[in-house]
């Protein structure tokens, strides 16, 4: 059943009922805009609350409103394989063979390798804690021999179920056209798995896995927060939004809640929570059976824009949903507070007695649970990406992602240097000494060649110049330096008595070295020797 004018005039008069002036009046406001809300939700989320034992609705919120239901498809698959089981067509230890094609799904995936083996129990733990999809299509090619054979049994499943919205054509829940369901057709599944396998139903409350050191977590949020949930299975696409079939027993009672196309995670929680609230607290009474909900027919809606890029205004919708759903509960737990006179606010638990838990689920801690270990035969790590991003977090296949790969190093990148102009007034001093230190030592080691560098001219002028030089520098090495290898040249008395040698004809002269001089007033001095020598 649809949300009332009864439940809008109760939630407005809680609200009115809070605060002074100022506080009263803000509060109608709000109430005023929830309850103009109302005709305008012909695209609401789904939502529905049923009591397992006699499939009777206490709760509906446009359940058969066809929607993608993604990762809530693995609970399709668990059931086609747990079926295989009891017609002996496979055993929960016959290991399945990871193929080319099952290790090429995007993720969510456990990212085996191709020939890795995996049993089918261990599979199916997989499914419900990971959903990965690459074990999926392992586990629908190892039941079925192919995806598209698998899918077929899907169908025909879901026929014998009565689950008249659905229809798939994968193991796993990645986007597809022709791959919906509905919230009423989720509810009669998870009915149908609690009633057909009693014996598995430990495999939907399964808190964390641990393989080869790597613990996965489930996904389900309720699981640990809140009192009695015991299952199932969480899904997320772009297109589908935030799912959940989730299941919780209290004083022997269990419950089945559906909730579709919420925009996130916490605000998925705190839906679920106020309606388990509601059922355990008899607000909501039993009334139609779910086989019996009226269809809808039409295309299930694509929810990317409001989910994956802009979710604002969903969220505040999907808010103002969660808190007509909470109306009475806070209303009944005021009457209560009330009734004991003050008495709660020296006794907590009192007071945590009667408030709705969906009003302090968010301040539970997320639960530690231990581990269920599992060993996957020659398992040597993951292959390829296994997570994905954003909401859900393993969940979201990359292909619906609403955010982008991360960008990688650019090849080849260089370290940049510190700025000097950049770095505060001591860094930029070091900075300043460190180059000019480095200036330095560069001049010290390449003098000679960076002065002729320097030094050298250009044009024909500057290059006959230049020859002139090399040559007069030549002549004067051969007048000052002593070979004693060299032969003695004839000789000459200069004007000042000394010695002058003559250079030998060409090019030759410049290049071997100086000529020893003649006589003995014309020896170079000691220190020019030494020097001669030095350099050699």
């Amino acid at each position: 059943m649809d949300f009332s004018s009864r439940d809008c005039s109760q939630f407005s008069a809680h609200r009115r009922s809070r605060g002074g002036l100022v506080g009263r009046a803000a509060a109608l406001l709000l109430a005023a805009l929830a309850c103009l809300a109302i005709p305008l939700r012909a695209e609401a989320a789904p939502s529905l609350l049923m009591d397992l034992a006699s499939g009777a609705v206490l709760y509906e919120d446009h359940a058969t409103q066809p929607w993608f239901p993604a990762s809530l498809t693995k609970l399709m698959t668990v059931y086609v394989a747990l079926q295989a089981v009891r017609d002996h067509r496979i055993s929960l230890d016959t290991p399945l063979v990871v193929s080319r094609r099952a290790a090429a799904m995007p993720p969510s995936k456990m990212g085996f390798r191709p020939g890795t083996m995996v049993t089918l129990d261990t599979a199916l733990k997989i499914l419900m804690v990971k959903s990965a999809n690459d074990v999926s299509v392992t586990v629908a090619e190892g039941v079925s021999g192919s995806v598209e054979a698998f899918a077929a049994e899907m169908n025909a499943t879901a026929a014998a179920l009565g689950m008249q919205q659905s229809h798939f054509v994968n193991p796993n829940g990645l986007p597809d056209p022709q791959h919906y369901s509905s919230a009423r057709d989720l509810a009669l599944l998870a009915r149908a798995l609690y009633v057909t396998f009693p014996e598995h139903a430990d495999l939907f409350s399964i808190g964390a896995l641990e393989i080869g050191g790597r613990v996965m977590a489930n996904h389900n949020n309720l699981l640990g927060r809140y009192p009695g949930v015991d299952g199932m299975k969480t899904g997320f696409t772009c297109a589908a939004g935030f799912n959940v079939v989730a299941s919780a027993t209290q004083g022997g009672r269990k419950l089945v809640a559906v909730i579709l196309g919420a925009p996130n995670v916490a605000l998925r929680t705190v839906k679920a929570a106020a309606l388990f609230d509601r059922g355990f607290a008899g607000i909501d009474r039993p009334s139609i059976q779910v086989a019996a909900l009226p269809l809808q027919g039409g295309a299930p809606p694509d929810n990317g824009a409001s989910v994956c890029r802009s979710r604002g205004a969903a969220m505040v919708a999907f808010n103002a949903e969660n808190e007509r759903l909470l109306a009475p509960l806070e209303a009944a737990t005021n009457q209560a507070f009330s009734s004991t006179q003050g008495s709660s606010f020296y006794d907590s638990s009192a007071l945590s007695r009667i408030s709705p838990m969906a009003t302090r689920i968010a301040l539970v801690p997320p639960p530690n649970f231990e581990p269920v270990p599992i060993r996957i035969a020659g398992y040597a790590g993951a292959d390829g990406a296994t997570e994905s991003r954003g909401g859900d977090a393993d969940e979201e296949p990359a292909s619906v992602s609403a955010f982008a790969p991360k960008t990688g190093a650019i090849a080849g990148a260089a370290k940049l240097a510190p700025d000097a102009k950049a770095l505060p007034m001591k860094g930029a001093k070091a900075a300043a000494r460190e180059k000019s230190a480095q200036r330095a030592a560069t001049r010290h080691r390449h003098h000679g060649a960076a002065a002729t560098a320097s030094a050298k001219p250009h044009g024909k002028a500057a290059a006959a110049k230049e020859a002139k030089i090399r040559r007069h520098g030549a002549a004067k090495e051969e007048a000052s330096v002593e070979t004693p290898e060299a032969k003695p040249a004839p000789s000459h008395k200069g004007k000042h008595g000394a010695a002058e040698a003559k250079p030998a004809p060409g090019k030759a002269a410049a290049t071997k070295g100086a000529q020893a001089p003649a006589g003995k007033g014309a020896q170079a001095p000691a220190g020019k020797k030494a020097q001669a020598a030095a350099t050699q």
